[in-house]
């Protein structure tokens, strides 16, 4: 199995509020629960959605 790195933007917050992409890329984690569920995503296509404002309510 792959070994994965995890990255967090640098404007995050200190806080830890943030999500996680892996490297190699494909995989997203909550930041604050790094040992919780991890989501297998296509990151260009997740980054486009939310530039988009697919997600804003």
């Amino acid at each position: 199995m792959t070994e994965h790195r995890w990255l967090r933007s640098s404007y995050s917050n200190l806080n830890g509020n943030c999500v996680e992409l892996s490297v190699p890329r494909g995989l997203v984690r909550d930041s604050k629960d790094p040992g919780g569920p991890v989501l297998s995503a296509d990151v260009p296509a997740l980054v486009r959605a939310v530039k988009e404002g697919r997600f804003d309510r």
